[in-house]
């Protein structure tokens, strides 16, 4: 079994919460994680029939079962049951009552926000990151991670890749965002998902992505934050405040798993992907994620953003560290060229006051200083933001 950094972090949150709830993407683990970190308590699926059933007709009745608590599993799928939880909670006064996960982040974000302000912490989730990976002694090379992507199920059943995830797509994808929208052409919802696999980091073009996929671009932004709510796509926002210079104001968007995009964009061999126009793309993407998710394993907000102005001068990854900026730039280059800092370097001169050392993260070997800056292989890009 994978070690799951988020581990002694929730078990910690129970001691402080009476109830402690855990999004994230279908598959990423959390049951797995919740019955290991709590295994004296009750599991409960809600994505089973008879629960659901049993929870919806008589919710009272059905949390009196468990009175010295439970981990109810999915429970975006009975979001009424929340105002009862919040009851049992207040009456108990006791921490660490509830476990509950969801992949569902906007309809389980709202419910929460309503029946459990301030008795709950939120935790997050998403697949394996590479340093849990190798913490599990995982020694399958990088780029093959990358082909592979991060859920667990891959590894631990050994699956085909190409199989695993067209019954990831057909099973999860299709069918929560189905159940969602509603859609009825699910030809043309291909289209645009695969369209955006193929638009992994750069900036987001309602106009272009509507006028392709055949659709209006108010579609394409419910589409999108559809896709956001159920952990398959992350937006990483601009820095705006203003440096003297206009600055863009489109996010970009990055895939939560680089083995999704591997399989809409029709990628199935290492050697297919490391020689695919793309694949710096892709390197981008799942060096993004590493950071995301080794804040997340941390119990941390993100606080993730990139630096574009209209000349075009970008900086990949701006991370927020308290009123200071560390910005970051990622190539999928083995070799290291003295260009790598030309993005940080004129990030310094627009933001002097605020901008604080740099990190270079690239696919070669090394790790080591650079002046002011710093260089670290993929393999370690997570201390790009331990400081």
């Amino acid at each position: 079994m994978f070690k799951r950094f988020l581990t002694s972090h929730i078990q910690e949150f129970a001691k402080k919460y009476p109830v402690v709830t855990l999004l994230g993407p279908r598959q990423s683990g959390k049951t797995t994680l919740v019955r290991a970190a709590f295994p004296e308590k009750p599991y409960v699926n809600m994505e089973d029939a008879e629960h659901r059933a049993l929870a919806s007709v008589d919710p009272k009745r059905f949390m009196d079962n468990y009175p010295d608590g439970a981990i109810f599993d999915e429970v975006q799928r009975v979001p009424h049951l929340l105002s009862f939880i919040q009851v049992k909670v207040d009456e108990a006064d006791r921490k660490g009552l509830y476990i509950l996960t969801g992949s569902h982040q906007a309809e389980l974000h709202s419910a929460v926000s309503q029946s459990l302000a301030g008795r709950t912490s939120l935790l997050k989730l998403l697949p394996l990151s590479l340093h849990e990976m190798r913490s599990s002694d995982l020694s399958d090379p990088l780029e093959e991670i990358i082909l592979k992507g991060g859920y667990p199920k891959v590894y631990k059943e050994r699956l085909p890749v190409s199989n695993a995830y067209s019954s990831y797509f057909q099973t999860y994808v299709e069918r929560d965002v189905r159940q969602i929208l509603q859609i009825k052409d699910l030809i043309q919802f291909e289209r645009f998902i695969k369209l955006i696999a193929s638009r992994i980091g750069q900036l987001i073009n309602y106009a272009s992505l509507a006028c392709d996929v055949g659709v209006s671009a108010v579609t394409i932004k419910e589409w999108i934050s559809v896709l956001e709510a159920t952990y398959i796509v992350t937006r990483v926002e601009p820095y705006f405040e203003n440096f003297g210079k206009r600055l863009i104001k489109s996010p970009k968007i990055y895939f939560i798993d680089t083995g999704l995009i591997c399989h809409l964009l029709g990628i199935e061999t290492v050697d297919r992907l490391v020689r695919d126009p793309l694949y710096g793309n892709i390197f981008e993407n799942w060096v993004v994620l590493e950071l995301i998710k080794s804040r997340y394993n941390q119990a941390l907000d993100p606080r993730f953003y990139f630096y574009r102005d209209v000349l075009g001068k970008e900086v990949d990854l701006l991370f927020q560290k308290g009123s200071r900026l560390i910005p970051i730039e990622i190539k999928s280059s083995k070799t290291f060229s003295p260009s790598f800092l030309e993005g940080l370097q004129y990030f310094h001169q627009q933001a002097s006051q605020k901008a604080e050392a740099g990190a270079v993260i690239y696919a070669g070997e090394k790790t080591q200083k650079l002046g002011h800056f710093e260089l670290f292989n993929a393999e370690n890009c997570w201390k790009a933001i331990v400081h």
